[in-house]
């Protein structure tokens, strides 16, 4: 359950991340521009910390379908981005397999 924890948390930073990426306009602002260095420092040292007890292809495919969700959502609320029914669809889809994996996975935490 800890290293399920750890996960959200770098899923998390990983999204405030590619948030902030958008906002540093090629990073050219420096707040937004630190804000992405390290927010992925700290993505990916918690998704490294997740591998030694979850399967690498299990923790990427959560981290990959949760991010998707997530920064979409971001993209929707913070910077106005539209999502059209196919994109809602395609996400209700992504997060399914995560269902999926987690639930009925025998791969999942060693």
């Amino acid at each position: 359950m800890k290293s399920w924890i750890i996960l959200g948390l770098a899923i998390i930073a990983e999204v405030i991340g590619t948030s902030a990426l958008k906002a540093s306009a090629g990073f050219s602002k420096l707040w937004p521009s630190l804000i992405v260095v390290v927010s992925y420092g700290i993505a990916f040292y918690f998704l490294s910390l997740t591998l030694k007890t979850i399967p690498v292809g299990i923790a990427y495919a959560v981290w990959a379908g949760l991010g998707i969700v997530l920064i979409s959502l971001a993209g929707w609320l913070f910077f106005e981005q539209k999502l059209d029914f196919a994109s809602i669809i395609g996400m209700g889809l992504i997060v399914a397999g995560v269902i999926v994996i987690n639930l009925f996975s025998n791969t999942n935490v060693h």
